[in-house]
């Protein structure tokens, strides 16, 4: 299968995350500056601000919103605090909402005091509890499988089949999956499941970076796409011919870069999209 080259930034979306430095105004400035078309925004730039007036000011940039990022973490051996995110999660939707983000990413959960096929059970519980509520928002849920080192507290979701049979188990059109090729970039069966992903209609996004080799922190140090050693544009291939035809955006945890000029940042990442 030949892989259609990038020819322009028309699918290219940023996280905000990914330029940890600049305020929301900040980044949908310079975004704009450069041509990026899409923006997906991290709850933490929306504390103190008319949420509202925020979206409306995304989209003067040009920007199309595609997240919310993130709600999730349902699973815990305290009811209590199962019910704390319960609670923040009808928050996060009620964010994406005013905001205008069309969906919000879920980063799972886990809790090391118990099995992760608890855990699991505890996601699925927590995202059918909440489904209504999102449906009721015209806001669609997006599992995120995580990488497996990061099973003990942030995702007992770690690969695209186990994502897979939890939005199919769950059977709903708001419920898919976002797929992130930093998290599931070593999996020998990604193809399949990204195909089986795009013929149940639940293929929701897709994330791209790199993973540097070697890496001198599994959480703050990806790469700029062409910089480490996932071959990003085969599987951006397979996300294609799964039927994907939404935005590559670019989420990028790095010190390293985040202690640079984040105007040179950004011209590095409209660089290297073209060999994503």
């Amino acid at each position: 299968m030949s892989v259609k080259p990038i020819k322009d930034l028309s699918k290219l979306c940023i996280h905000t995350i990914t330029t940890k430095p600049w305020s929301l105004e900040e980044a949908a400035e310079n975004y704009e500056r450069v041509g990026v078309k899409g923006i997906s925004v991290w709850r933490q730039y929306l504390g103190g601000r008319d949420i509202v007036a925020s979206g409306e000011r995304l989209r003067s940039h040009g920007l199309e919103i595609v997240s919310l990022v993130r709600g999730g973490f349902f699973p815990s051996v305290s009811s209590r605090t199962r019910d704390q995110a319960i609670q923040d999660n009808y928050k996060a939707i009620e964010e994406a909402a005013a905001l205008g983000a069309p969906m919000i990413v879920l980063v799972c959960g886990a809790d090391p005091g118990q099995s992760l096929v608890k855990s699991r059970e505890q996601i699925k519980e927590g995202i059918e509890k909440v489904l209504p509520f999102a449906i009721e928002h015209g806001v669609k849920l997006a599992i995120e499988p995580l990488h497996p080192m990061y099973a003990d507290t942030r995702s007992a979701v770690n690969t695209m089949r186990q994502a897979n049979e939890m939005a199919e188990a769950i059977g709903s059109d708001h419920v898919g999956v976002a797929a992130d090729v930093y998290h599931l970039w070593w999996d020998p069966d990604l193809r399949e499941e990204l195909l089986r992903c795009g013929r149940k209609g639940n293929l929701y996004a897709f994330h791209i970076c790199d993973w540097m080799c070697p890496t001198v922190d599994f959480l703050n140090d990806r790469g700029l796409m062409g910089e480490g050693c996932i071959d990003i544009p085969t599987i951006r291939g397979w996300a294609e011919e799964a039927g994907f035809s939404g935005f590559n955006e670019v989420e990028i945890f790095s010190d390293r870069h985040w202690a640079g000029d984040q105007k040179e940042f950004l011209d590095k990442i409209v660089e290297s999209y073209y060999k994503s």
